[in-house]
């Protein structure tokens, strides 16, 4: 089945937590970026989400600008040989859901499709690692081995609608056939443009997004795996604390 392809972004999806956190820790951890890197912004912003007095996206926005400013002082070897200890230490990290249904993809001969706003560096050898087709991700720019701070996002809903025209010329694809995988706001064009969107653990910007949109609310599954359990949800019929 050539023309039919399954289209996931990365972290909260498929991952259990974010690559680039992961990363960013480890590059402190290896003595590469200091303890400071991670500023009291970044702590409180992540306590706050943790305590649910604050969101992902504010946390995630501070913690990436001072991820991008940390990276720039290093060389582009060492951030990829800190990205492969990232796949080989945390990439089996997933989401039981998101796994069975790359699996199920997978048998149908379906093509697999990464698209993430984690950095390309990142993104590259996830794909590898769980045998996906092909990818897009942010790119981080390097000038002269060095990274020079600018980006080409991958982590906003236009860029992904872009990412997904281009694979359907790339591969013939017909959407209302295809899946889509998201969890957060970027991830909205994936989940309008193909046949099958499924919303796993969203985000409430997200879920909000979905339940008033009369399009997506009626072609959307909402899944929510907590502990050993996978719960399957119509957005129509959906009670939650708006």
């Amino acid at each position: 089945m050539k023309n039919i392809a399954a289209f996931f972004d990365v972290d909260g999806t498929i991952f259990r937590n974010s690559l680039l956190i992961e990363h960013f820790k480890l590059l402190i951890k290896n003595g590469y970026l200091s303890k400071d890197a991670w500023t009291s912004s970044v702590e409180k912003n992540f306590e706050n989400w943790s305590n649910r007095e604050g969101d992902y996206d504010t946390y995630l926005e501070d913690l990436v600008n001072k991820y991008v400013e940390g990276i720039k002082n290093i060389s582009e070897e060492v951030v990829n040989k800190i990205a492969e200890e990232v796949i080989e230490k945390k990439s089996d990290k997933l989401y039981r859901y998101a796994k069975e249904c790359i699996e199920v993809h997978r048998q149908k001969g379906h093509k697999l499709i990464l698209i993430s706003g984690s950095p390309d560096f990142l993104v590259e050898k996830m794909a590898k690692k769980l045998g996906f087709d092909d990818y897009k991700a942010t790119i981080y720019v390097i000038n002269n081995g060095s990274y020079t701070g600018e980006q080409i996002p991958m982590w906003d809903s236009y860029s992904k609608n872009k990412a997904i025209n281009e694979y359907v010329t790339k591969y013939g694809l017909n959407l209302n056939d295809c899946y889509s995988y998201g969890d957060t706001t970027g991830d909205v064009s994936m989940l309008r443009l193909v046949g099958h969107p499924y919303a796993i653990n969203p985000a409430k910007r997200l879920l909000d997004t979905i339940c008033e949109d009369e399009d997506l609310s009626n072609k959307v599954t909402l899944i929510i795996e907590r502990k050993d359990v996978i719960y399957k949800l119509n957005p129509k019929t959906i009670e939650y604390n708006r």
